[in-house]
């Protein structure tokens, strides 16, 4: 079992949080990102993957080196529904899991909310990243991190 992060816009607590499992368990973590990431030298269990730029590139490199009962963390709507179909866990950085029974509404809204912000009906952007998502993501990690510990 691996841990995924689509490292390009992941909070800084969320890897922190990651780093700190990873080293208890001793799980090979990768973050994937269009640039060079610093890792902690002494977590000889993360290391980081830099693909070269364009659209995509971090999505298309974690689905085809992912396997089934793998982690991944994204917020990336499509990126989570290829990875959903492989057999992975996914989830986001605020705590929402990405499953079979949800990921295909969650894309659906995903497109209709595109479609409007094209027609200029909505604006906005999400609330700034919390405490309330930090605890959110901590819960929702590690209990799909018992459950893929536990998957044979």
């Amino acid at each position: 079992m691996k841990i995924w992060i689509d490292a390009d816009a992941a909070p800084q607590d969320v890897k922190q949080i990651v780093f700190r499992a990873a080293k208890r368990l001793d799980v090979e973590t990768i973050l994937v990102a269009n640039r060079p990431l610093s890792v902690p030298p002494a977590l000889t269990m993360v290391r980081s993957v830099v693909v070269r730029e364009g659209a995509d590139q971090a999505d298309r490199y974690i689905v085809n080196h992912s396997e089934a009962k793998d982690i991944a963390i994204t917020a990336d709507l499509p990126l989570a529904g290829d990875l959903v179909e492989k057999g992975v866990y996914v989830i986001d950085p605020r705590g929402d899991e990405y499953s079979p029974d949800t990921i295909a509404s969650r894309l659906s809204m995903r497109n209709f909310m595109d479609d409007l912000r094209g027609e200029g009906m909505v604006v906005g952007r999400s609330s700034p990243y919390g405490e309330t998502d930090k605890k959110a993501f901590a819960a929702t990690f590690d209990r799909l991190l018992t459950k893929a510990l536990n998957r044979k």
